[in-house]
């Protein structure tokens, strides 16, 4: 029996130092089985983004050796950008593909989070799926406190208290999240406009938590290196709401405020059911290569 594939799609804090980015790349890459499947790094956010496949233990083996890598490389105190992070290794979640469970991908979580924690001194805090407590089941409840913030909240306020690690942050790679959850979709939405305010309202519009589309987090950006306002997405379920229809709710609120979407961006993959070359055109997203952008055929590769 084929051997359980798990997705890996951690986050790191750097995105504008390639040489760093393809060091930590490089240490994950060096695992057996652990197959690369993309790598994306933007300037603005200065966060780079690595889709990485293959068996659950190639997939914890190289979620910990980039920690490590991230750890060494990347120093928070020095680090700007438009997202919000609080480490180096920002956020470690684990996908459940081929033959897996979600309860496979909880459990490489929580052993993956537990030796971070042990042998690097990381604290560590459990989210999505493999949260501990309800209130860590959304990313944002801790990350959102910033690197900064979580200086003087972790180690004193119990609700701060990391699942495992130290109970201080790391003086320059901060601290961890790591989850196991379903397939999510980091979409984004260029417009025509260098006034942010409209991307802030309509990221307010679409999200969830202010009374938008369901499974959708967003927020506004201001693109500095292309001079553009940007809404943020996270699709945490595209069964329940498609790229389709928040594409179509942000283009209609552009157009009522006198913008037009300049184009979209996909951040990582998107699975076969997602997205198509129609919608790819639909949704003015340039050069769309199943190839590169749809996990399923980035594993025949």
């Amino acid at each position: 029996m084929a051997s359980p594939l798990l997705e890996f799609v951690p986050n790191f804090s750097e995105g504008k130092n390639a040489s760093v980015v393809d060091a930590i790349v490089a240490a994950m890459a060096a695992v057996p089985f652990a197959k690369v499947l993309g790598k994306e790094m933007d300037q603005s956010h200065n966060r780079s983004v690595i889709t990485l496949a293959g068996p659950q233990e190639a997939m914890a083996e190289a979620a910990f050796l980039g920690c490590k890598e991230a750890m060494a490389r990347i120093d928070l105190r020095t680090h700007k950008g438009e997202h919000k992070r609080m480490g180096a290794m920002d956020v470690c979640p684990f996908v459940p593909l081929a033959g897996a469970s979600m309860a496979d991908a909880v459990a490489v979580a929580k052993r993956v989070g537990e030796r971070i924690g042990r042998e690097l001194s990381l604290p560590v805090f459990l989210y999505a799926e493999a949260a501990s407590q309800q209130e860590r089941r959304v990313l944002g409840n801790v990350r959102n406190k910033e690197f900064e913030g979580l200086q003087s909240l972790v180690g004193s306020d119990p609700a701060f208290a990391p699942d495992y690690g130290p109970a201080k942050m790391h003086a320059t790679a901060g601290g961890v999240s790591v989850g196991a959850r379903n397939f999510l979709i980091a979409y984004n939405v260029n417009l025509k406009t260098e006034d942010v305010q409209v991307a802030k309202d309509i990221a307010k519009a679409v999200r969830e938590k202010d009374g938008g589309f369901k499974k959708v987090q967003a927020m506004g950006f201001f693109l500095d290196d292309k001079k553009c306002a940007q809404v943020s997405m996270n699709l945490l379920d595209f069964h329940v709401t498609s790229i389709r229809t928040v594409f179509d709710a942000v283009a209609e609120r552009a157009k009522a405020a006198g913008v037009d979407v300049l184009e979209s961006e996909l951040i990582g993959l998107a699975p076969a059911a997602a997205i198509d070359a129609a919608l790819a055109k639909h949704i003015r997203l340039p050069s769309f290569d199943p190839k590169q952008h749809v996990v399923e055929e980035k594993l025949k590769g």
